[in-house]
């Protein structure tokens, strides 16, 4: 597959988050590797420590071009100069949160399983939907959002489609022709150099 071919990574990232030595890991990780799109998926309720986080990595995902979205701190977004929001409540918050942020900010919204709850998404007014997990987890009971989700939803709808969870090397070459983006997160953080296992990944799209 041709890189302009390939789908975009989408990059998240760990709920804990340790500002003396991630910021560092950050950047390493987007010098080696295109990402389109950061995503802040923190733990926590402290909307101060959250926002000394964000104002963090969007500093470092800002100077190379990566746009940033927070899960669900809608409030959060305007007040840390980030790019959007990435809703876990499929369509319910979408209109709302496009209210609120205006026509510019990335909305997207995750959507499981369910091809209804994306299309529903989509009419909605989000800029993507994120189905997952794609792999084996004990996550989400067990299921699964099957290959056969992404070839339907890329050849009927033209809202873009990320592909989320338990992601392998397998995995992203099955599912390459069939995604917009392929959200990566626990897959390379666990690693002990992060930026050269999501090289490894890239590079199993062909």
């Amino acid at each position: 597959m041709a890189a302009a071919d390939r789908p975009q990574i989408y990059l998240i990232t760990p709920p804990v988050v340790d500002l003396v030595t991630f910021p560092a890991t950050l950047a390493k990780v987007l010098d080696a590797n295109e990402v389109a799109c950061l995503r802040l998926a923190l733990a926590g309720t402290d909307e101060y420590e959250l926002g000394r986080v964000a104002d963090a990595l969007r500093a470092i995902a800002h100077e190379r071009d990566v746009a940033v979205v927070i899960d669900r701190y809608v409030a959060l977004v305007a007040r840390h100069g980030l790019d959007g929001v990435h809703l876990l409540d499929s369509s319910r918050s979408v209109r709302a949160a496009r209210k609120e942020l205006g026509p510019d900010a990335i909305i997207g919204a995750w959507c499981g399983t369910s091809r209804d709850a994306g299309m529903s998404a989509g009419e909605a007014g989000a800029d993507y939907v994120a189905f997952g997990p794609v792999g084996v987890t004990a996550l989400a009971g067990g299921a699964q959002a099957e290959p056969e989700l992404f070839a339907w939803w890329s050849d009927m709808i033209e809202v873009p489609v990320v592909a989320e969870g338990a992601l392998d090397e397998a995995l992203m070459r099955t599912l390459a022709p069939v995604t917009d983006f392929f959200a990566i997160g626990d897959e390379i953080w666990r690693s002990d150099d992060p930026a050269k296992a999501l090289g490894v990944l890239i590079k199993a799209m062909g």
